[in-house]
């Protein structure tokens, strides 16, 4: 079952907002959580996981300023920007994915999410920064200082990209579940224990400790980690 992608959409004017959330959800299948503000927004990208940030520069400074922090806090996400002419000029060095003028029509924007998503999650482009590792999630790979490589399982990969989407937030052992393995999957989370526990085999610098990926009360959090790479 194809994972359903979720998509925060920060837009100050609620009516635009709100009917474009819906079109996202009806033509798009996505699903969507909206702010009205930067920080709204900072608030919902810290309590749930999203695969992509779709951001309104009429929001001004505070566009820029939701782009530099979210990247700042480790969020390896796609953010695109729907700008008027004149907007949103220098938000690509704020850490945004990709610009879209406005008014931005609804197939263009869901096709070019597809493709940042695409990019993001599987090109062989991506490159994300765990503890000492280059993560190439498309090659199931992490390259060590040195040029020690590491073969990662498909299940392995994608428990470390979500947790490098995620950031440095504790993921309960359900949601974890969800996201690899899926509702209906019939995966108890003693298969997901054992596979944090070869991953950790892996990937833990000192054999035995819990420094990259570490236990926290009914779940598990990625620490020793910066921002994504080219």
């Amino acid at each position: 079952m194809a994972e359903r992608k979720r998509v925060l959409l920060v837009v100050d004017d609620e009516g635009f907002r709100r009917e474009l959330a819906a079109q996202l959800r009806l033509h798009g299948g996505l699903e969507v959580d909206e702010a009205g503000c930067a920080a709204e927004a900072l608030g919902r990208l810290d309590g749930r996981s999203h695969h992509a940030l779709v951001v309104d520069a009429g929001l001004g400074a505070h566009a820029s300023s939701l782009c530099r922090e979210s990247r700042r806090r480790g969020a390896t996400i796609p953010i695109l920007v729907l700008a008027e002419p004149g907007e949103g000029a220098t938000l690509a060095t704020e850490g945004a994915s990709e610009q879209l003028a406005k008014p931005v029509q609804l197939a263009l924007l869901l096709a070019r999410l597809a493709a940042q998503l695409r990019q993001f999650e599987l090109g062989d482009g991506t490159v994300l920064r765990v503890g000492p590792y280059q993560f190439q999630p498309a090659r199931k790979l992490l390259c060590a200082p040195g040029g020690k490589k590491i073969r990662l399982t498909e299940k392995e990969t994608a428990i470390l990209r979500f947790l490098c989407r995620v950031g440095d937030r504790p993921v309960p052992r359900e949601v974890l579940l969800d996201e690899v393995w899926g509702y209906h999957a019939g995966v108890t989370t003693h298969t997901l224990e054992t596979h944090i526990y070869r991953l950790r085999q892996k990937i833990e610098p000192v054999p035995g400790e819990m420094r990259l990926i570490v236990t926290e009360p009914g779940g598990y959090r990625l620490v020793c980690r910066s921002g994504g790479a080219e």
